[in-house]
This record gives structure tokens, C-alpha cells and sequence, in this order.
């Protein structure tokens, strides 16, 4: 009988064991900062051209458009936030607002399946964690690849209770 080319979370399986990356590693989805970085130096250099250039405008409305390129700027750098960071003590997930440390035991499982927006942590909670530190949007092999490195270190690290109890 053929065996399914994808595993129960969805990310498609390799043949053999993955390598387990060494310590530490910080996935992050490079292309996409990058992209929205250079898009928010574009959008403050326009804005603050345009209000300096224009003629007739009074000094509060050159500013506003100098401070609207900021603004747009700073928007940029949040969306490029995101970030998963692994260390020898456990998985740092830092997303758009908000930061959340995790010991190794508390991740049960990584999913990234097809049509996700990024990888979601299953937690030993019962919740289930966003980790927009990798997406599949711009560089799907790059988020595959990092989906089946962040996988190995939780499979190694991770305590599972049912297999202690016999």
C-alpha cells in the first residue's frame, strides 16, 4: 500500500530522520523582512520627498507628510518582527505585539500544513500557539525546511508524560 507523502501535520515527509539543527537557531522569514523593510525605506522616502518638494505647503503640512512616512515605516518593521528563537532552555516565539517563552515540554507538536498562513504550535495546555516566525507566503521551501528543523528539536527535546507512563 503507498504511503501518504505528507505526515499527520501536514508538512511533507522526507525520507529518513531529519537533521537536528545545533543550538541556538532564530527562524525567521528573511525574504519577507526584507521585502517589507525596503518597502517602508520607499514609502518614508517618497512621503518626506513629496512634502519637502510640493510648493505651498505650510510647515504642519510638510510635517504630516514626513510623520505619515514614519508611521508607514514603523508598520513595516512590526510586520517584520516575527521571530522563533531556540536555546538549550526552550522556544522563544516572538510575533507582531506580543513575546511568549516556552520551555520544551510545553510544545507538544509542530503544524504547518498546506494552506497555513504559518506554523502553530500545539501546546501541552490544549491551545494552540501562532509562530508567524515561519511562513509559507514568499519562500515556501525556506518555511518547509525550517517547519521540519523547529519539528526535530521539539521531537528531542520534548518530555511526552504518556511515554513515561509505560
Amino acid at each position: 500500500m503507498p504511503q501518504d507523502p505528507k505526515d499527520q501535520r501536514g508538512v511533507p515527509a522526507e525520507h529518513g530522520t531529519p537533521d537536528v539543527p545545533a543550538l541556538p537557531r532564530t527562524f525567521r522569514p528573511s525574504l519577507t523582512r526584507a521585502v517589507l523593510i525596503c518597502a517602508g525605506i520607499a514609502m518614508l522616502a517618497v512621503l518626506t520627498a513629496v512634502g519637502l518638494m510640493l510648493e505651498g505647503f505650510t510647515g504642519g503640512e510638510r510635517l504630516s507628510f514626513v510623520l505619515t512616512g514614519v508611521l508607514l515605516f514603523g508598520v513595516m518593521l512590526l510586520l517584520s518582527r516575527p521571530k522563533i528563537v531556540v536555546a538549550e532552555s526552550g522556544v522563544t516565539v516572538v510575533n507582531l505585539t506580543n513575546k511568549r517563552r516556552l520551555a520544551w515540554a510545553e510544545i507538544l507538536q509542530v503544524n504547518l500544513r498546506p494552506g497555513d498562513p504559518w506554523v502553530f504550535l500545539n501546546l501541552s495546555d490544549g491551545t494552540r500557539l501562532p509562530a508567524l516566525g515561519i511562513q509559507p507566503g514568499i519562500a515556501k521551501q525556506r518555511a518547509i525546511s525550517d517547519a521540519r528543523a523547529l519539528r526535530a528539536l521539539v521531537d528531542t527535546r520534548s518530555y511526552a508524560p504518556e511515554e513515561a507512563q509505560g
